[in-house]
């Protein structure tokens, strides 16, 4: 999800919810404790220089039980964030803790915010050497080949 994609669902909604990809909500507590824009500048493994930047949204749950973020205020730190930080429509990395720091991407089921797992992987996979995943068949449907029937001597 871009930062625009959620700059327009917020104001249709009367809560900010997050919920985790397996169906565990972030507390309604929760406080985003910051809006920033990350920029990666590295190489992958096959040697190729690479740029990435993400719009980063770090959620904290706090012991504040009281606290709770509206759309309305949400929306009025993206925009200060937009203002001071010259932050550009990228895509949205959420911030939560787990056992540790985790990444998220972000979605929206049209009721609240989806925490979506993220995933590793290699960019380079043609110059990393990492073999493609081999087809799987059912051996029964492979046709015969005439020299290894049975009873044509070939086993």
């Amino acid at each position: 999800m871009k930062l625009s994609n959620i700059k327009e669902i917020l104001p249709t909604l009367n809560n900010v919810e997050f919920q985790l990809e397996g169906g565990t909500f972030v507390p309604e507590h929760f406080h985003v404790t910051e809006i920033g824009m990350i920029t990666k500048h590295f190489i992958d493994c096959g040697g190729t220089i690479r740029n990435e930047k993400v719009i980063n949204f770090q959620l904290w749950d706090a012991n504040d039980y009281e606290h709770r973020l509206k759309p309305t205020k949400l929306l009025n730190i993206i925009k200060l964030s937009e203002e001071k930080l010259g932050i550009e429509d990228a895509e949205i990395e959420v911030e939560y803790q787990a056992e540790t720091i985790c990444k998220y991407a972000l979605a929206f089921n049209g009721n609240h915010f989806i925490l979506k797992n993220k995933q590793t992987a290699c960019l380079a996979n043609d110059a990393c050497g990492i073999p493609t995943e081999k087809q799987k068949i059912n051996l029964g449907e492979l046709k015969s080949n005439a020299c290894c029937t049975p009873n044509s001597g070939c086993c």
